[in-house]
């Protein structure tokens, strides 16, 4: 009985990709399971493209934030730095090939800052590392189609995919013209 106990847990841990903690104490997070329509080498393949296409081939769409590898292997660790550099958040991604064409990806991301209410953006992290075109996303080298099997966000967390595919509004200066009668402000 033991003996079937432990399987099973780590048969559950195993499935579930390693969240890559967090000194906060309490902090946002956001575990998916997405189940990918491409082979994991071709997933990994294109998360690898976007962090080191960044920003000539692939740009965050999510607030242009800044991927890095941590560590690379069986699973990826990355990190994503915001578009403002004030926050970072740390993802884990594990891979289990379920057939030639179908990967089934397992993403935690944890907020390395207190927070509770992240308006999206753990999911997001992890969502854009993942997305196709069919999602409104840009690849770098490999197009697949995702679908999400199991979202949790932690409390106080979201997971809205529409708060995903935003970049920063740019600013357009106001341009004033005095003539001899009135002010024009366009």
């Amino acid at each position: 009985m033991k003996t079937a106990a432990a399987l099973m847990l780590a048969w559950v841990a195993a499935a579930v990709a390693k969240c890559p903690g967090s000194s906060a104490w309490i902090h946002a997070s956001c575990e998916v399971e997405v189940i990918a329509m491409a082979s994991c080498t071709d997933v990994k393949a294109e998360m690898l493209a976007r962090v080191n296409g960044q920003y000539a081939k692939w740009h965050d769409p999510h607030n242009n934030g800044t991927y890095s590898v941590l560590s690379f292997g069986d699973g990826l660790m990355l990190k994503r730095v915001t578009g403002n550099k004030m926050y970072t958040d740390r993802m884990g991604f594990d891979f289990k090939v379920k057939g030639a064409e179908t990967c089934v990806v397992s993403g935690c991301s944890e907020s390395q800052v207190t927070s509770v209410a992240d308006f999206s953006t753990n999911y997001c992290n992890l969502r854009m590392m993942l997305c196709g075109s069919k999602e409104g996303c840009h690849p770098v080298e490999h197009d697949f189609g995702i679908q999400e099997s199991s979202v949790k966000p932690s409390l106080g967390a979201s997971h809205d995919p529409s708060a995903c595919i935003k970049v920063a509004a740019q600013v357009v200066p106001a341009v004033t013209w005095e003539t001899d009668a009135k002010t024009i402000n366009i």
